[in-house]
C-alpha cells in the first residue's frame, strides 16, 4: 500500500511544473507535514526505492511479495546480480525467465524488463514454475 502511494506521488510530482513550490506558504505546509507518520513512512519508502532503482522494474505484485516475504535486495548484491541475469537472458532471446539469485527466485518478463513475482527460500519447496522459456542462475 505505501509503495503504491509513493508511486502515485512520484507520478504527480513529475507532472508538476517546477514553479509550483515558489510560494512560501506551500513550502511551509509541505514542511509541516514531514513530521506526520505518513511522511516518515514515505521517507523510509523513498530510501528503499533508491535501492530498487535498478535496470529491471518491479510489478506491484512483486513489490508486495518482497515486503510480505521480507526479501532483502541489498544483501549480497542481489539487485545487481538480478540485473545482470536478466540482461543475459535478454541476450539469449528469452521472453519469460526464472532467475535464481542465492536462495531467492524471481519470475521475470524479460521482454518487458519487469519482475513479475518473487519467491523466498522458505516458499521454494514444492514450487512449480510454468510458462517460462529459460532459467538463469545469477
Amino acid at each position: 500500500m505505501l509503495i503504491s502511494e509513493y508511486l502515485q506521488l512520484r507520478n504527480l510530482s513529475a507532472q508538476m511544473p517546477a514553479g509550483n513550490l515558489s510560494d512560501t506558504t506551500d513550502r511551509q505546509s509541505i514542511n509541516s507535514t514531514q513530521s506526520s507518520p505518513f511522511a516518515k513512512t514515505l521517507k523510509q519508502q523513498l530510501e528503499k526505492q533508491t535501492v530498487l532503482s535498478s535496470k529491471v522494474e518491479f510489478s506491484k505484485h512483486a513489490l508486495d511479495r518482497i515486503a510480505e516475504r521480507n526479501i532483502d535486495l541489498t544483501e549480497n548484491n542481489t539487485l545487481e546480480r538480478l540485473d545482470k541475469a536478466v540482461e543475459a537472458a535478454h541476450q539469449k532471446g528469452a521472453n519469460e525467465a526464472l532467475v535464481l539469485v542465492d536462495s531467492t527466485a524471481f519470475l521475470v518478463s524479460v521482454k518487458n524488463n519487469k519482475v513479475i513475482t518473487t519467491v523466498s527460500a522458505e516458499d521454494l519447496q514444492g514450487s512449480v514454475f510454468t510458462n517460462i522459456d529459460s532459467a538463469v542462475i545469477g
